[in-house]
């Protein structure tokens, strides 16, 4: 079997790693590097589980071959979100709105929170629907996600306007 080596910065951190040809980001972050938080929902990118961020796009892991994920590539994953204040605000955001039930969904959700809010820190409720389309969560509805992602995005307009 043919086999790929690469070094990518994961969650700040250079990881070198083999995987095979065919090996998903999914298997490779999860098997290969123990980044269990990633998780496999669909294995279709349907319900956004497995979202993870690459070079700060967000991305379905389960999809795409880790062959694609280029030499020297960022991929940031759930388990990295503590080491970064924004990351720190909106787990904190989404233990106090509720957001966090059966915690399956949560990972790619905190994922997709984080790379709306990394680039807009002001989203309208429609920019928030649209960042976490690609999630799906089935205990806590989207009410509580869209509350807790306009908590930080007010905190963030709060702390800007402290500061000028």
């Amino acid at each position: 079997m043919n086999t790929i080596t690469r070094t990518w910065n994961v969650n700040e951190e250079e990881r070198t790693v083999t995987f095979g040809g065919l090996h998903r980001l999914l298997d490779v972050l999860r098997e290969d590097l123990g980044l269990t938080g990633v998780k496999e929902g669909c294995g279709e990118g349907e319900c956004g589980a497995c979202t993870v961020l690459i070079n700060g796009d967000p991305v379905t892991s389960c999809i795409v071959s880790a062959v694609q994920v280029p030499e020297g590539a960022e991929i940031l994953t759930v388990e990295g979100l503590e080491k970064l204040e924004l990351g720190r605000r909106i787990q904190k955001a989404y233990m106090e709105k509720g957001s966090v039930q059966c915690g399956f969904c949560t990972p790619g959700m905190l994922m997709s929170s984080y790379a709306l809010l990394s680039r807009n820190s002001r989203p309208t409720e429609q920019e928030i629907r649209e960042a976490h389309a690609g999630n799906l969560c089935r205990c806590t509805g989207y009410e509580k996600i869209v509350d807790a992602v306009r908590a930080v995005a007010d905190e963030l307009e709060q702390g800007t306007r402290s500061t000028v």
